[in-house]
């Protein structure tokens, strides 16, 4: 008897332990970055075939912005639960989380991805520095309207065809990546602008991240699948998106170098590469009880014959991070356990 009370205490502890939207839906709900959303999807796919009594997870591209909105909006049904992000989270973000419910959230590195300038392989070969990108591309570069129509504008060793880059919207984590990485940087080397930060932090930000607005750059949308096709289709076209994309197109693709140095695995691996930046998945742990499979989802994800050097997500063109940087996030996946969420920026 004692026995039998035993077991019903552990089931009516199981029970209570499960939130009473549980049985409202069973699928994964994933949301965020596009430049992970390749990764993420080859990953449900072993997944769904690892575990045949569990549903396919959902996953959207909805930009990395855009799906922190989603991830931070709440704890439920409605709401996803893994988000992809193609930088780590604000701190605004975490405070959002944290005043809908959602205070639990494990951060966990999934690689490495180099942000890349390319154009189609009939399009002349571009050598650029940061400094030519910010030039080409901000609204006001050091503060002064850009009248630059051509690259040769923006520097004299460049050809003479007209400036158009493709690129993400504001919601995209590759877009602030390409403003931190690729417009900041070069800006604040400027004695002006280094000044300017110290006195007028609002004003620097707009003048070393704002981009042009008169054509010359395009936002052509979170799908960067789409940007590859137009620049196919448009010779003297640039792009800026993951280095995957360019991985899976460099039959028709060329990237650019950037401060003399190519986008290639190994040299964003060590962050050479200007545009190297890291990728995460961010798993909502008051979700895990409620979702069944969150837990192996996150398992394979972390696998190393799935997101090490020589494993398959490796062959779809994701960077694995450092051996320590991937050993210390698998221990986190494996015990779940929460960020810090007041050591965001």
């Amino acid at each position: 008897m004692k026995i039998r009370t035993a077991v019903a205490a552990i089931s009516l502890a199981a029970v209570a332990a499960t939130p009473v939207w549980a049985a409202s839906r069973r699928s994964i709900h994933i949301v965020g970055s596009s430049t992970v959303y390749p990764f993420s999807t080859a990953v449900a796919e072993r997944f769904a075939r690892a575990n045949p009594g569990i549903p396919a997870p959902i996953i959207e591209s909805t930009g990395t912005g855009a799906g922190m909105k989603l991830f931070c909006g709440g704890v439920g049904q409605r709401f996803p639960d893994i988000e992809n992000a193609s930088r780590r989270m604000k701190a605004s973000e975490a405070k959002l989380c944290a005043q809908n419910g959602v205070t639990k959230i494990t951060e966990i590195q999934v690689g490495l991805d180099g942000i890349v300038l390319a154009g189609a392989k009939n399009s002349p070969a571009l050598n650029l520095t940061t400094r030519d990108i910010y030039m080409a591309i901000a609204a006001t570069p050091f503060g002064k309207p850009n009248r630059a129509k051509t690259w040769r504008d923006v520097n004299a060793k460049l050809p003479n065809i007209a400036i158009r880059v493709l690129g993400p919207p504001p919601t995209s984590g590759t877009r602030d990546a390409i403003t931190e990485l690729l417009m900041t940087a070069p800006c604040e080397k400027n004695p002006s602008m280094a000044a300017l930060k110290k006195s007028d932090e609002a004003k620097f930000k707009k003048i070393c991240t704002g981009i042009r607005e008169d054509g010359a750059f395009v936002e052509a949308g979170e799908n960067d699948n789409l940007i590859v096709r137009k620049l196919a289709a448009s010779p003297g076209s640039y792009g800026l998106f993951g280095y995957s994309y360019l991985e899976e197109n460099a039959g028709t693709l060329q990237g650019a170098t950037i401060n003399g140095v190519a986008p290639t695995y190994d040299n964003i691996a060590s962050f050479s590469y200007p545009g190297a930046r890291p990728l995460f998945i961010y798993v909502k742990n008051a979700h895990v009880a409620a979702i069944p499979g969150i837990r192996q989802f996150v398992a394979e994800f972390t696998r190393e014959s799935t997101w090490g050097r020589n494993g398959y997500l490796a062959r779809r063109g994701l960077i694995a991070s450092p051996d320590a940087v991937r050993a210390n996030y698998a221990k986190a996946a494996r015990s779940l356990s929460p960020v810090a969420l007041a050591s965001l920026k």
